[in-house]
């Protein structure tokens, strides 16, 4: 199939690019401008177009120039998740994209989301949550994919416990849990979308393989794999509730603080909700109910980073 896939350089748009090419597929890749990375991605065997996602009518002028495509995939999100950026991105962006897509003939849009939007708390969660009901009612074919965290996301703390630093945690490190999706293994699944009938106009949450784990538990893992005596230091939850009660106070006075509560918001989020299946009617969350796949856990991450692999770079998704 010829394919558009928009949030290619990514980590997860990256390994989406490797998966549809090893499957056949002709991709082209819609980069932001000066967004870098571009020469891996064509020497992955991608075309390029660059596309400025936050101008309307970009993706129809820039992107699909009046090509006809068969599919489309989104790794795109907004990068930081406040506010401004998250309806800009998170929504206004897909739905230019979306309308792109169905005037270049494509009849199925395969979309990353996230699970966190089932207990939508947060602005980037009601703005992916807007475009997945419009996606959802738009007629086209569709994929709504909802992973758990990522590994990326669990480990930016990898480097201070290699320092000899204690493993952060808030409470006793159990107050939530996930059941953590390699990339490889989420970029395979967003490939099967495209063939895989079962996978079509669905929500589709999904984790990696293996038990749902804890923040202590990875932990405990890494201090193992270090051959180290577990360390731990505990913060309450209530230092959250008190930063970003004061943020709220400042934005008042002076406005740019109100992204940066709204990312105290987002810290306080991921320190009390688990990244699994939320049971609609106990409004619990359910380990054994998420869905697994692939083969990849987060420990066997751990393992290759600690032997030389690069850590991952968090930028703006950096916590610790």
């Amino acid at each position: 199939m010829r394919i558009a896939l928009a949030g290619a350089t990514g980590t997860i748009g990256q390994a989406a690019l490797r998966a549809l090419r090893r499957r056949g597929h002709d991709v082209t890749c819609f980069i932001r401008p000066g967004s870098g990375g571009g020469e891996a991605l064509a020497a992955a065997g991608a075309g390029l177009r660059e596309v400025d996602v936050t101008q309307p009518g970009s993706f129809a002028r820039d992107g699909f120039g009046g090509e006809r495509y068969d599919a489309v995939m989104s790794c795109m999100a907004s990068r930081t998740g406040a506010p401004k950026d998250a309806w800009a991105v998170d929504h206004r962006a897909h739905l230019d994209l979306l309308a792109a897509a169905q005037d270049a003939g494509a009849a199925h849009f395969v979309q990353l989301s996230a699970i966190c939007v089932q207990k939508p708390l947060l602005a980037f969660q009601h703005a992916k949550l807007a475009f997945e009901a419009q996606l959802t009612a738009s007629g086209m074919r569709y994929s709504i994919v909802r992973p758990t965290a990522f590994f990326k996301s669990l480990s930016g703390q990898i480097g201070r416990v290699r320092q000899g630093k204690p493993f952060l945690i808030f409470g006793t490190g159990e107050l939530t849990a996930c059941k953590p999706i390699s990339d490889g293994d989420l970029a395979a699944f967003l490939a099967n979308c495209l063939e895989d009938p079962t996978l079509w106009n669905r929500i589709l949450p999904i984790g990696g393989p293996g038990d749902a784990i804890t923040p202590r538990q990875q932990g405990e893992r890494l201090f193992s794999l270090l051959g180290r005596p577990p360390l731990f230091r505990s913060a309450p939850v209530g230092l959250l509730d008190g930063i970003i009660a004061v943020l709220g106070l400042a934005s008042a006075v002076a406005p740019p603080l109100v992204e940066k509560a709204e990312l105290a918001r987002i810290g306080r989020y991921y320190a009390t909700e688990s990244m699994l299946w939320l049971d609609p009617e106990t409004n619990r969350y359910d380990a054994e109910r998420t869905p697994s796949t692939g083969a990849e856990t987060l420990f066997d991450y751990y393992q290759t980073v600690l032997a030389g692999d690069a850590a991952p770079d968090l930028g703006a998704h950096a916590v610790f």
